[in-house]
């Protein structure tokens, strides 16, 4: 699946929604982003139904509000951004060695420890289990 970056305020709408970890109404998303910077009501609605429309958001009716709530985790988002940077590379080899060589040595380990963990998780492949 092919992911496109999302824009500013698609990323402070889903920032919020992600780190809340709950339904959200557009009032409570205006609210918390208006101590940063003014956002107008109609925006942030039209944004949230955008965000809704290509899949990142739930919604529900609650009373005359629309509550929504993230389909996808920040992680899954963050994953497919770097499947698809990984998938526009001619050499998928050296794209990930110069990736491994920028990470700080607390992210390498945890990169080991995921791929451990993937080839334990992977059922019927002859590695692990």
């Amino acid at each position: 699946m092919r992911v496109r970056r999302l824009g500013e305020l698609e990323a402070e709408i889903m920032d919020r929604v992600w780190q809340w970890e709950r339904p959200a109404s557009v009032r409570e998303i205006v609210d918390d982003i208006n101590r940063v910077r003014k956002v107008a009501y109609t925006t942030v609605m039209t944004v949230a139904d955008i965000l809704h429309r290509k899949g990142w958001l739930s919604r529900e009716k609650s009373g005359r509000a629309w509550m929504y709530e993230a389909v996808r985790s920040r992680e899954e988002y963050t994953a497919a951004l770097m499947q698809d940077a990984l998938g526009d590379s001619q050499d998928r080899r050296a794209t990930l060695l110069r990736f491994v060589e920028r990470m700080s040595h607390e992210d390498v380990e945890a990169l080991d420890e995921a791929l451990r963990a993937a080839r334990t998780d992977r059922p019927g492949d002859g590695r692990g289990r």
